[in-house]
């Protein structure tokens, strides 16, 4: 009989033994831990940067639309520029995370990378919310205008009873209602989009300074000299 049992007690036993208390001890909960977290969207800051690419070439596109209403538009009335800046900075977070996906990554280039996308976040977000400031002026003001055709210009005033009132004239406009109508569908257009920018950007400031650019989850790493898992 104890022939038997020490026979049953194969490397087979021992390896299954071996594998259970691997997996209920620290390795197999840290290895566990890492299987939850494969998914790459849930790593930062993939996800926001997809999202500020789309927001950003959005607004820039819609903005060139727009300017192709009327050479009269002004800079201001086709913020090109806020989204031009939001598709750098979504770019960056692109290359910030592969940066951050090395393991073996030097923390010097992660530090710049991480503190050079903060910044540019926030000059983003700065941006958005100055594009948000003149589309919603604007759009105040192009919903008020009374316009008369001239040519092939549209002549808008905002007091048509004021002789001396001004004026605005959009050059080869056309129809006034591409004014009146479609200029203004636009500009409500560009409030929403710079705000969903605006508070992309600060979603992703928020989150790089109350991880203080270096505790980010980009998996798990061994330490040769101590057997323990450590969060990289």
């Amino acid at each position: 009989m104890e022939e038997k049992k020490q026979a049953g007690e194969g490397p087979e036993t021992k390896a299954t033994d071996a594998k259970g208390k691997a997996a209920g001890g620290p390795e197999g909960k840290a290895a566990a831990r890492a299987d939850r977290h494969t998914c790459l969207g849930c790593r930062f800051p993939l996800l926001v940067a997809i999202l500020q690419l789309v927001l950003g070439v959005a607004v820039a596109a819609l903005a060139f639309i727009m300017s192709s209403l009327s050479p009269s538009l002004l800079a201001r009335e086709t913020p090109h520029w806020a989204g031009i800046i939001v598709c750098l900075v979504s770019l960056l977070g692109f290359v910030l995370y592969c940066v951050t996906y090395l393991a073996d990554e030097k923390t010097s280039l992660q530090f710049v990378a991480k503190l050079l996308y903060f910044l540019l976040c926030t000059l983003a977000m700065v941006l958005s919310l100055l594009a948000l400031s003149f589309a919603v002026h604007h759009h105040g003001q192009v919903s008020a205008f009374t316009c008369a055709e001239q040519g092939g210009d549209c002549r808008c005033t905002l007091e048509p009873e004021d002789p001396i009132g001004r004026t605005f004239l959009y050059a080869d406009a056309g129809d006034c209602s591409s004014i009146t109508g479609t200029l203004k569908l636009y500009f409500l257009l560009q409030i929403l989009l710079n705000l969903a920018q605006a508070l992309v950007c600060l979603a992703a400031t928020f989150i790089m300074w109350k991880h203080r650019y270096q505790v980010f989850f980009v998996g798990l790493q061994e330490s040769p000299s101590v057997r323990q898992w450590q969060k990289v």
